[in-house]
This record gives C-alpha cells, structure tokens and sequence, in this order.
C-alpha cells in the first residue's frame, strides 16, 4: 500500500514529536499547558529546558548559527507581551518564524509560560534586549 503525501508527513511528524528524551519540567499543573505547546510548537528552533526543547542548535552553541536556531529561553528573559507580539507576528522580524503558530488561549498559555521559565540561567551572550530588536524569528 502506498501513503499519499500527507499521511507520510503526518506519519513523519508523529514519529518526530515522539524522540523527545527530556521531560517537561514546570511547577504546578497551571503551568503545564503552555509548557506542553512549547514543546509541540516551538521546541524545533527554540531551546527551553522546562519545556522539554533542545531548539536546533548544536550542543554547546549559545548564539547565532543557522536561521532556524531560534533564541534560547534558557538564558533570553522574555515578558508575555513581546511573546505574544512575536507569535502574532512572526517574530520580530516576520522572516523565519511563522505567525500564528498558536492562536487565542493557547498563545496566552505559551506567552505566560515563557513570562515564567525564560531566563532561568547566565552567562551565555544573549540578551533581553535581543528579543525585541528583531531576532525573535531568527
């Protein structure tokens, strides 16, 4: 039997969203919702320990690289305005990051998240500053 293009994607996908080894780490069960959209929406080019992302970087790459290496949260601060500005928009610079990746509740939920968990560590390079100056998507 042969799968038409879709099924196979969709196949791909699920096999795909299925190799995460890290689990997700929040605090209360409030918190849990964004987390888990975080890593099924943005864990593939943001990096989040308490949302189970590795991002696509490299290990040990803190900053720049390929334009789907999306800002690391683990040490970029971010306040859930500019959160939901970025996903409305497509990041800050609309080039990468596809918009709307979540809508309503469920961008609130992931805005809300990353107002929580973002910035936890330091010492890397990356600043708040760089989040809304344009390098959201990138």
């Amino acid at each position: 039997m042969r799968l038409g293009p879709l099924a196979a994607a969709l196949i791909a996908g699920a096999i795909l969203a299925g190799c995460a080894t890290e689990e997700i780490e929040v605090d209360s069960a409030a918190d849990e919702q964004g987390a888990q959209l975080f890593a099924e929406r943005c864990s593939g080019c943001h990096t989040l320990e308490a949302g189970a992302a590795d991002g696509s970087k490299p290990e040990g790459q803190v900053s720049g690289g390929e334009r789907t290496n999306g800002p690391n949260f683990d040490t970029r601060k971010v306040e859930a305005d500019d959160v939901l500005f970025a996903i409305r928009n497509g990041g800050f610079s609309g080039a990468i990051m596809p918009a709307n990746i979540v809508v309503g509740e469920e961008a609130q939920a992931v805005a809300d998240f990353l107002d929580k968990y973002s910035g936890r560590r330091e010492g890397t390079g990356e600043s708040s500053d760089d989040f809304g100056s344009g390098s959201v998507g990138n």
